[in-house]
């Protein structure tokens, strides 16, 4: 699919065609740190409730979270950023939303959501010819929460050997918890969108629910691609806009060499940028993605882990002027690896980084990077939201002139991600 195509077969949108807020701005992010103007969050729900101490490695969290309040420390999250002017809109209520105006998009989730694969082409059959008559809400709470065997809205006559053989505590729909981390599953680069592939089976049917809401939910009509990836895998966790047309993307646990380089060209190929940094990152659970150890602050401040300060290199992809475009080898240029923050500062044309370490010692600083000291949502430039409990990492941005507004972060952080993670921006002014 060519990246100005919309899936559903609502075909490319006018080049003219800039969609906006309420207030007329127009939806797309250069930066970091822009003025926030709008935002996806996911508020946590029932997927989280089928959270167990069998299934919470599988999917991905570290621990039980307390529903009710992991919903509270989110819900201080988004009026956080509602009391600084920065629309707030949630995933939960745009896919109802969606599912109510759009049949292909009700076709395509329920498509998403039902594998004939696992469940065999009897019981697929009947479920998916149960939820496409089941209300937008409720489909949307499927969709997202799943569904067990012991939930099957008919009789257990059905002759199906899958559902004989199954406990009933078993998903026929699995639950998609990581819904929280908004960040991941797309992000924008200039005033496209980019909808990613993401790496671990319990979160890789994330992205079709996403991309139902950019095709066809009516905030979202004349949105363009940036990106789309079916097969190399690229997390947003991993991508940070560090200036107009310069992106690092790290690559590691989450996001492949093949899908950094496959981003690179093709935002070339869309004039979105003209350097990427790749960086490569370790491939392990605390440094699942960039972000995890570094985010920007302001125009040329980075929060980062210090273990890493000096050990992060990049291998530099830049546009020449004699790129071929779309499907030729010709004018990009690959250099590296260097150490990471030079070539960053050389890259968004400044002088040098400034870089605000997590924490004083190492112990410290490798406890808070763990609680995502690191993972800091800018608002603005050098105005941040942050965990409350990474005490020090606050202090020593505090003391760098960084405004911090802190959140807790107890429950939603036991999926491992902080305020960056759980955002993904829609409007940024640029800077």
């Amino acid at each position: 699919m060519g990246a100005d195509a919309v899936p559903g077969g609502t075909g490319a949108s006018p080049p003219d065609e800039t969609p906006g807020l309420a207030d007329g701005t127009s939806l797309g992010v250069t930066s970091e740190v822009g003025a926030l103007r709008a935002v996806l969050l996911h508020r946590p729900g029932d997927e989280l409730r089928r959270l167990t101490p069998r299934n919470n490695d599988q999917l991905l969290f570290d621990g039980i979270p307390w529903v009710e309040r992991a919903q509270q420390e989110h819900d201080t999250f988004a009026n956080v950023l509602r009391d600084r002017g920065v629309e707030v809109l949630l995933l939960a209520d745009l896919l109802a939303e969606t599912l109510a105006v759009s049949g292909a998009a009700r076709i395509q989730g329920i498509s998403a959501g039902v594998d004939a694969r696992r469940l065999g082409h009897a019981l697929a059959d009947e479920l998916a010819a149960y939820l496409r008559g089941v209300p937008a809400a409720e489909l949307a709470d499927i969709l997202m929460a799943g569904m067990t065997f012991d939930e099957l809205p008919f009789g257990p006559t059905t002759a199906s050997l899958v559902r004989r053989m199954h406990h009933g505590a078993d998903f026929v729909i699995d639950p998609l918890p990581n819904l929280l981390f908004t960040r991941d599953s797309s992000f924008w680069v200039g005033p496209r969108v980019a909808i990613t592939s993401l790496a671990l089976p319990a979160r890789m049917r994330e992205t079709s629910l996403t991309d139902l809401i950019y095709a066809f939910h009516p905030r979202f009509l004349g949105v363009r691609r940036a990106y789309e990836s079916h097969t190399a895998p690229i997390e947003g966790g991993d991508v940070l806009l560090l200036a107009s047309g310069v992106l690092a993307v790290g690559v590691g646990e989450r996001t492949s060499p093949a899908g950094a380089e496959a981003l690179a060209r093709s935002l070339f190929d869309d004039e979105l940028a003209h350097t990427v940094l790749v960086v490569p990152i370790a491939q392990n659970r605390a440094t699942m993605h960039l972000d995890t150890v570094c985010t920007m602050v302001d125009t040329d401040a980075v929060v980062m882990y210090p273990a890493v300060r000096d050990s992060l290199r990049a291998f530099t992809i830049r546009r020449e002027n004699s790129y071929g475009g779309r499907g030729g080898g010709d004018g990009v240029s690959m250099r590296g690896p260097d150490p990471f923050l030079p070539a960053a500062a050389e890259a968004m044309g400044i002088g040098k980084l400034r870089v605000i370490d997590t924490g004083l010692d190492g112990v410290t600083a490798e406890r808070e990077q763990w609680d995502d000291g690191n993972n800091t949502l800018a608002l603005a430039p050098g105005v941040v939201v942050a965990y409350e409990r990474n005490e020090m990492t606050n202090a020593r941005l505090m003391d760098a002139g960084i405004e911090v507004l802190p959140i807790p972060g107890s429950e939603l952080g036991s999926g491992r991600g902080g305020p960056r993670c759980l955002s993904c921006p829609l409007a940024r002014d640029d800077v």
